[in-house]
C-alpha cells in the first residue's frame, strides 16, 4: 500500500484516537470548550467526540472520503479556538504541559493541510 494510499487510514485512525479519548477521559477537555458556547461544556466534549468518529468513518470509505476530509479540515479549524484556549490556560503549568499546549497551536496548520490533501487525491482518483 502507498503512502498517498495509507494517508485516508491513518488521519482516519488520527480522528478516531481523538474522538476516543474525548469520549474515555472527558474531564481533560471539558476545560478548553470556549465559554460562550451554550450549554455544559461536557456536552460540547462528548459532542466533538461522536463528530470525530464519524469523521473517521467517513475518511474510511472511499465514496464518502473527500466530503468527510473536507469536514475533517473544517473541523479542525473549528477547534482551533478550544486549542488556544487551552494555551492561555498552560501559562502557569510546568514545562512539559505548557510546551504541549503551545505546540497544538501551530500543529493545526499541517492536520488541515493534511485534510485537504486527501480530499484532493480522493476526488482526482474518483474522476
Amino acid at each position: 500500500m502507498s503512502r498517498t494510499s495509507r494517508s485516508p487510514f491513518l488521519l482516519a485512525g488520527l480522528m478516531a484516537g481523538a474522538g476516543a479519548l474525548h469520549l474515555a477521559v472527558p474531564r481533560v477537555f471539558d476545560g478548553t470548550v470556549p465559554r460562550i458556547l451554550p450549554g455544559p461544556p461536557r456536552a460540547w466534549t462528548y459532542g466533538s467526540g461522536v463528530v470525530e468518529f464519524a469523521l473517521a468513518a467517513g475518511l474510511v470509505h472511499p465514496r464518502t472520503r473527500p466530503v468527510a476530509a473536507r469536514a475533517t479540515a473544517g473541523f479542525f479549524v473549528a477547534v482551533f479556538p478550544a486549542n488556544v484556549r487551552m494555551a492561555l490556560d498552560a501559562r502557569h503549568s510546568p514545562a512539559l504541559p505548557k510546551a504541549a499546549a503551545l505546540g497544538r497551536l501551530p500543529l493545526q496548520i499541517p492536520l488541515v493541510m493534511w485534510a485537504r490533501k486527501v480530499a484532493r487525491a480522493e476526488g482526482a482518483s474518483s474522476r
